[in-house]
């Protein structure tokens, strides 16, 4: 044990500062069997303190370790079990009671006694010593100290209770008498009882010599026990000293124990103190609101620049007030709940008044815009509201601070706002649409003759008068260009360049219009309302917002923070398309409008319209201007299909005249004027592709149309018909330059190119027919196995008939049949394609084609006879020369 405790002074208690006075084995009553260690300690720095430790052997090794401690202070009752009999047991009763078993009554004893006299010396305190035998607190501590010196009792009176019978080691002298003695006595080892009964006699013989000696020095004796009397007065004397000493000490103690007791309970209250000021300072700075701030709330002038800003600062400070963080236990003091009260009532009366006021601007801002509506009414311009959006935008932070306090008002503002605005602005639009029908329909030719008036702006022609109209049309371009042909409808060709032109600006300044006006409004409610353009867009259209009437702006019953649709961004979708809901129908009549004065107009507004999607698509591309365009760009596209559809039909309807010449046909004519007038309007142009499409229907159906009325034609030859429009077509191509059509354009090359040759082929006959046949009759006996040079001894084809069949055509009556051939060419061919030359140079080819082919045969089959032509080629090529130049 003495070995354990030394460990546990060394390990544990001396790197704490603290002396182990005594020591028990215990384990815990009732349980498995769990030994460990009470330890009895006091601290070596005043003031003392004493307390008892439990310390347990570690799990994990051979080392202890401090598990729990007790002050002594709160010790309460010792039951020691059992007063009588001996009884390990034992009970300490600290803020519960533990119950102990210890490895032997005398170390419970002993551990009992220690607690005892460290409560009479640091204590003093009542602690309970129960079934405690008196002898154990009384006698015990007596007898131990008259078993050790007078220093050793002063030691252990000092709480140091070492053993007496401690073990001691031998030191190195005794070590060496011992050796020295061994070394004499050889036999010591093997006969242990010599040895013994040799120190015995040597002891005897040391004893007797004690004797004498002492009774020798009896006088010196006396006087030694003399001195030792005094040495022991004077000790007593000491101990008296010491002991007053000691009383005086202990009330020191005790009062420097309550000095000390009473600075911690000082300490403590200007701790306290301290941390409730900190408290009364944090409430006060962060929920005191200025005078002049709740003057701004409740009489703040919201019309004035300076005004607005008051109160936007004092509103400020009020959200920062009423939102300020409490520490816990705030909310319930009274001055605070109604500091909090009293904040509310601020919000609530200042969010009234603000609403108020704003309900009062949105509607004087309608009345001050209808006033100013006379002054746009002749111009094609929409009213300007950017002066009204500049004074609201004062009001923004206002808005906000509204929109995070009170949302129902905000939401309620947003709604006025929404029905103020929605009706200012359905006025302003349909006036200015009104003016851009008068401007396109009211000063044009088209306006009068399809009934559309000036002054109300809408069409008033009846189908019936459009297709009156169409058919006179036709029959006026027919005449011009003697066409054969019956058009059911009218076309593009009949309407002026100047009034195309003026259409197209006048939709492109109404887009021109309407684009700054939308992204003005709609970048003023974002500021206004504080509502954010950039979070994450939705696939919601127009189409899919349903009538805004009463806009679902859901909010939280609770927490008053709004639940949106979906985001922000579908919230300011949803307020323009309330406040724009006219603006889409408007450009969908305008277009139906421009549409009927002129289909071609569809072309003009596809380009348009094209370009303002693709910059508003740019700029935000879910944005209510991007999807509103972009549901008009389909009427639009829409109704530039149907132009080409009705064109194709058109050309599918097709009627020819049996009385005269076709020419160039119609629809070919107009393909030219649409192409033409396509490419000038497309050039640069973002919806090519739609073009490209519309060229491939459109000139597969002019060819289609083009064979079929060539294959219908009575008094024009199918080939000239062919020739003279696939060629016409082919001019056109190659004048445009289309890329898309460059198949289309060697297609009608070739064609021209192919009926070209069949016209001269069939017109040209046989001018020399019987000469003709004379030669097809030598290449048939060629043919049959005769040898050319022996066709002249066929009794037919000899020399003499050969003769005979070319008197038959001497020059003058070439040159006749000639002029008539060139007659019936002219009569075929059109003048406005001027292709009577190419054709003739075509024919005079080909006949001096034949000429050289007869000359041939004549040379082979008839060698040596000296049998020509009567002509030569040089009078073919004066003959025709001189028919040509005559005419």
């Amino acid at each position: 044990m003495t070995a354990i405790k030394h460990a546990l002074q060394r390990d544990i208690f001396t790197p704490n500062d603290e002396r182990l006075l005594s020591i028990v084995n215990v384990c815990k009553a009732g349980k498995k069997k769990r030994n460990c260690f009470l330890c009895a300690t006091v601290t070596t720095e005043r003031p003392v303190q004493v307390n008892v430790v439990k310390v347990k052997k570690s799990d994990k090794g051979d080392f202890y370790k401090r598990q729990t401690a007790w002050a002594l202070r709160d010790l309460a009752v010792v039951d020691a079990k059992d007063a009588v009999k001996e009884n390990p047991e034992f009970d300490l009763h600290f803020d519960k009671v533990y119950k102990w078993v210890a490895s032997s009554t005398v170390e419970k004893n002993t551990f009992i006694s220690c607690i005892w006299k460290l409560n009479q010396r640091y204590l003093r305190k009542k602690i309970d010593f129960i079934n405690v035998s008196s002898q154990l607190l009384e006698e015990l501590p007596k007898v131990a100290e008259e078993s050790v010196p007078s220093g050793e009792n002063q030691s252990v009176a000092g709480g140091d209770e070492e053993a007496v019978d401690e073990y001691q080691e031998l030191n190195a002298r005794e070590e060496q008498d011992i050796e020295i003695m061994m070394e004499g006595c050889e036999y010591a080892i093997s006969n242990a009882e010599a040895f013994a009964e040799k120190l015995s006699r040597e002891l005897q013989v040391l004893d007797g010599a004690n004797i004498q000696s002492i009774m020798a020095s009896e006088k010196q004796v006396n006087i030694l026990m003399k001195l030792l009397d005094e040495a022991l007065k004077e000790v007593d004397q000491i101990e008296l000293k010491l002991s007053s000493y000691e009383e005086m000490l202990q009330s020191v103690k005790d009062q420097m124990d309550q000095i000390s007791e009473s600075n911690h309970l000082i300490h403590l209250s200007n701790t306290n103190n301290v941390k409730l000021l900190s408290e009364i300072e944090f409430l006060v700075n962060h929920m005191d609101l200025a005078k002049g701030h709740i003057k701004a709330l409740q009489e703040g002038d919201l019309t004035s620049s300076r005004g607005i800003e008051a109160c936007t600062n004092a509103a400020d400070a009020l959200l920062q007030c009423m939102n300020v963080a409490l520490r816990p236990g705030h909310d319930m003091l009274h001055a605070v709940k109604q500091q909090q009260q009293r904040f509310s009532d601020l919000r609530e009366q200042f969010a009234r008044r603000l609403a108020s006021h704003l309900n009062s601007v949105f509607v004087q801002q309608g009345h001050d815009q209808s006033s100013t509506l006379a002054q746009h009414s002749a111009e094609l311009t929409l009213p300007n509201h950017h002066p009204f959006h500049r004074d609201l935008l004062r009001y923004a932070k206002l808005m906000e601070w509204l929109k995070n306090t009170d949302y129902g008002k905000y939401e309620g503002l947003t709604k006025n706002y929404m029905d103020y605005l929605s009706r200012l602005y359905e006025r302003e639009i349909k006036d200015f649409f009104e003016v851009a029908k008068i401007k396109m329909t009211g000063t044009t030719r088209e306006g009068k003759k399809f009934g559309l008036h000036g002054s109300s702006g809408k069409l008033t022609g009846s189908t019936s008068s459009l297709n009156k109209l169409s058919v006179q049309s036709s029959g006026n371009r027919r005449s011009q260009s003697s066409s054969l042909l019956d058009m059911g409808n009218m076309s593009a060709s009949d309407l002026d360049v100047a009034d195309r032109t003026k259409f197209d600006k006048i939709f492109e300044q109404v887009l021109s219009e309407l684009e700054p006006l939308c992204l003005a409004e709609q970048d003023f409610i974002s500021k206004f309302f504080k509502l954010q353009q950039h979070q994450s867009t939705s696939g919601t259209t127009t189409n899919e917002v349903e009538e805004m009437d009463g806009v679902a702006l859901s909010r939280s019953c609770t927490s008053g923070v709004p639940q949106t649709i979906s985001s922000e961004k579908d919230m300011i979708r949803q307020m323009m398309t309330k406040i724009f809901r006219c603006i889409e129908p408007e450009l969908n009549n305008l277009i139906a409008l421009g549409d009927k004065i002129d289909s071609f107009n569809s072309l003009y507004m596809l380009v348009k319209m094209s370009h303002h999607v693709w910059t508003a698509q740019n700029v935000d591309p879910a944005s209510f201007l991007s999807t509103t365009l972009g549901n008009v760009l389909v009427t639009v596209k829409r109704n530039f299909d149907k132009c080409i559809s009705n064109q194709m039909k058109q050309m599918d309807e097709v009627k020819i005249s049996k009385k005269s010449k076709v020419g160039i046909l119609p629809f070919v004519a107009e393909f030219e004027e649409f192409a033409a007038l396509a490419e000038s309007i497309f050039k640069n142009a973002e919806r090519r592709g739609d073009l490209d499409k519309a060229y491939t229907k459109l000139i597969r159906a002019v060819f289609v149309s083009v064979e079929k009325v060539a294959n219908e034609s009575q008094k024009t030859p199918r080939d000239v018909v062919m020739m003279e429009n696939f060629h016409h077509i082919f001019a056109t191509l190659s004048r445009l330059k289309i890329s898309c059509l460059e198949a289309e354009k060697k297609e009608a090359k070739q064609k021209y190119t192919d009926h070209l040759q069949s016209y001269v082929i069939y017109s040209l006959g046989q001018p020399l027919e019987k000469l003709n046949h004379f030669f097809e009759g030598v290449e048939a006996r060629v043919a049959q196995g005769i040898r050319e040079e022996e066709v002249s001894y066929q009794l037919a084809f000899n020399k003499q008939e050969l003769r005979k069949v070319i008197k038959e055509y001497p020059g003058k009556e070439v040159k006749k049949g000639l002029d008539n051939l060139y007659k019936k060419v002219d009569k075929h061919l059109c003048e406005e394609e001027n292709l009577l030359q190419v054709v003739w140079h075509s024919m005079q080819d080909e006949f001096i084609r034949q000429y050289k082919h007869f000359e041939g045969l004549i040379a082979r089959c008839y060698p040596g006879s000296g049998i020509t032509m009567e002509f030569t080629i040089q009078d073919i090529l004066d003959y025709c020369s001189s028919i040509a130049q005559s005419h």
